[in-house]
């Protein structure tokens, strides 16, 4: 149990980021832990994982690495993106900051880089085992029991009686089988758009051949590119489509007609994309699901987290993020005596408001990047709101700035969200210029609803960033 001094080996199904992460957050409680991977090593072996290639991680990630001491390391290959370039169809620039100055940045950072250092860092602690291509296709709740096949062997295997932790990602193996118990629910929400990843080469000598600190994107409605920059000096560019339509992955069937769309949406992009024809016709196309499920626990044997409880959109870039505050919300659980049924429950009870929150605003996010990003009365509203951070330090506040650049609930950034935005749209009425918004207004409509909501919620906000 947590808090004993005897402690017992555990169980974690699936070795991407968070299971990894959570491995070494065990392992420093003095816990033994085998992790079980489906997938072949991918430090050893060159896998198709299927997952988007660029991570953007901010202040929630950056603080649970910082606390197993991998934050410095990490940052050693993260590229600083300060905010959006917005590219407009005939490639007019126009820059959004994320934050109120250059210090609130968010970073891009190689999925497969992290992936394979955390897998690494967790071995090195001495006390996780991490076996590969193993494949769980059965738990058994009453007793703990799991049936393990082992896809190199062709053996399978029965393990007896541990706690075990699913973090198994958005198609979990752990939350299928849970399925089966009574009262669980669960629901998974498919976008109906899906991805196709190209790149942008590095220029001559590895330059960027587009601005290297800043998140790019290409709005178009109901369709949208962005861009992420990579150590080499190239970006990852990702294609975000309907499935079917007038313009979707469908419809764009023949060289043709994706050159001829590219070139009318995207020519600035199109000319930075030499291989766009081979590269979009042999990569395969990625789907997106927000799942919500619960309960995230079978008594004290058996609980989810990461993507497996609560898969989410990327376009908050908060996913791995999420999943690794799970972990130091989880950590910080054990620290106490109690048992494990008491820490899934109060686990769950801190988490899943938060997740469904984040899950609601990634959704929300995608349809003002693709929507809103380019419009003049979008850019407006921006442009008051940093205004008004500046103003009015410590009593206004974004979401995004309270959903990237500090640890304050997802739920409270949701609802602070809502009351800001409404602010801003206030003041914004009427002007042509974000330097024209009346500050004394401004300051009696922030003190009379958004200050006292921060008051009356104060405990959340002592979170540090």
């Amino acid at each position: 149990m947590p808090g004993t001094e005897t402690k017992e080996a555990v169980t974690v199904v699936g070795a991407g980021l968070v299971g990894s992460l959570l491995a070494m957050y065990l392992a420093r409680r003095g816990y033994s832990v085998e992790v079980l991977e489906r997938r072949p090593d991918m430090r050893r072996e060159v896998i198709d994982a299927g997952r988007s290639i660029n991570l953007a991680i901010s202040t929630r990630g950056l603080h649970a690495l910082r606390q197993v001491g991998l934050e410095a390391e990490a940052l050693k290959h993260a590229i600083p993106m300060r905010g959006r370039m917005i590219h407009s169809a005939k490639g007019e620039l126009a820059y959004q900051p994320y934050g109120k100055d250059d210090s609130q940045h968010i970073n891009s950072l190689s999925r497969a880089w992290l992936n394979k250092f955390l897998m690494t860092e967790a071995e090195a602690t001495g006390r996780v085992r991490i076996r590969f291509k193993q494949r769980v296709t059965h738990v058994d709740f009453e007793t703990g029991s799991l049936t393990v096949h082992d896809d190199a062997t062709g053996e399978t295997r029965r393990e007896e009686g541990r706690v075990l932790f699913g973090t198994d990602g958005s198609g979990s193996a752990v939350r299928q089988e849970m399925d089966r118990v009574p009262g669980f629910t669960a629901s998974q929400e498919q976008l109906g758009h899906g991805y196709k990843e190209l790149t942008i080469p590095a220029g001559p000598g590895g330059a960027f051949q587009m601005e290297k600190h800043a998140l790019h994107i290409w709005p178009r409605g109901t369709y949208m590119l962005i861009a992420l920059p990579n150590e080499d000096g190239s970006f990852t560019c990702t294609l975000f489509l309907p499935w079917k339509g007038p313009v979707s992955f469908e419809s764009l069937d023949t060289p043709a007609r994706l050159e001829a769309f590219f070139q009318e949406q995207f020519p600035d992009a199109k000319a930075l994309i030499p291989d766009l024809v081979d590269a979009f016709f042999s990569r395969p196309t990625g789907s997106m699901v927000t799942v919500k499920c619960a309960p995230w626990r079978v008594g004290g044997r058996t609980l989810v987290l990461g993507d497996a409880a609560h898969a989410i959109v990327p376009f908050f870039g908060q996913g791995m993020n999420c999943g690794f505050e799970d972990c130091v919300v989880l950590d910080g659980l054990l620290g106490r005596q109690g048992r494990w049924e008491d820490v899934f429950a109060d686990f769950e009870r801190l988490r899943k408001t938060n997740a469904d929150a984040i899950a609601d605003m990634a959704v929300e996010n995608f349809i003002e990047m693709r929507d809103s990003t380019g419009s003049p009365r979008f850019l407006l509203e921006k442009a008051v709101e940093k205004t008004l951070l500046n103003a009015f330090p410590g009593e206004f506040v974004s979401r995004y700035t309270l959903v990237s650049f500090s640890r304050v609930p997802y739920r409270l950034a949701y609802e602070v969200g809502a009351i800001a935005g409404g602010i801003v749209s206030e003041l914004s009425e009427g002007l042509t210029r974000a330097e024209d918004v009346n500050l004394e207004r401004a300051g009696q409509l922030i003190r009379g609803r958004l200050v006292p909501f921060m008051k009356e919620h104060a405990d959340g906000f002592r979170t540090e960033g």
